[in-house]
């Protein structure tokens, strides 16, 4: 059977290296190469086509962000897992916006890095469980922003800071019937009755208190 080959892209040689090492004494797993910036990945990927892209965020002249954005359009059966120490929300949602596969923190890489591994083989995403409170945030508002439309997220955002109707109509320069059609096809897309179970469904897409 045929190694699950894994490119590393990271530019800590020290911290490139340690991983391939844990990976290589794998059975089953094979690093295929290491690089240590955007660009010299994406010319590795001309010759060589890994299964798997463990990728940091981070790096020269091509950000791990922009190189993964290009890989799934150019390569879209490569699986990229991205090790970063960022923790924030933006980090989070950005990465599995362009077509990640997985997100590992650094500081667990080598506690989980076989799971998250195994994981993205098997077919399915990862992401580091500290993490996964902010996922479930994302998938939340991707949710929404896919069933609303643009001005229908405006009026449920305005909904969220305690507006009234009147104010409402006002910001958004439409009348009071064009708020009420709005406000109806809102309840019914998302399947809310009442406007206070409305207003605390916005302020938790808007991750307001």
């Amino acid at each position: 059977m045929e190694p699950y080959r894994i490119l590393l892209a990271d530019d800590h040689v020290l911290f490139r290296e340690a991983m391939r090492k844990a990976i290589g004494d794998t059975e089953g797993l094979a690093v295929v190469g290491g690089v240590g910036d955007g660009l010299e990945l994406m010319e590795f990927l001309q010759h060589t086509r890994p299964d798997l892209i463990i990728l940091d965020l981070t790096m020269p002249n091509l950000s791990g962000l922009e190189a993964a954005r290009e890989i799934k359009k150019l390569y879209p059966e490569v699986k990229i897992l991205i090790l970063s120490m960022h923790k924030s929300t933006g980090c989070l949602k950005g990465a599995f916006l362009v077509g990640v596969n997985g997100y590992l923190l650094k500081e667990d890489a080598f506690h989980d890095l076989m799971s998250a591994i195994d994981t993205i083989r098997s077919g399915k995403e990862y992401i580091s469980p500290r993490l996964a409170g902010q996922m479930s945030d994302i998938y939340l508002q991707q949710k929404t922003e896919e069933r609303l439309s643009r001005q229908e997220t405006m009026v449920l955002s305005l909904i969220a800071d305690y507006l009234t109707d009147e104010e409402i109509c006002d910001r958004l320069f439409i009348s009071n019937k064009t708020f009420q059609n709005h406000l109806c096809s809102i309840k019914n897309k998302l399947n809310i009755k009442t406007r206070p179970h409305l207003t605390k469904y916005g302020r938790e897409i808007k991750g307001a208190d």
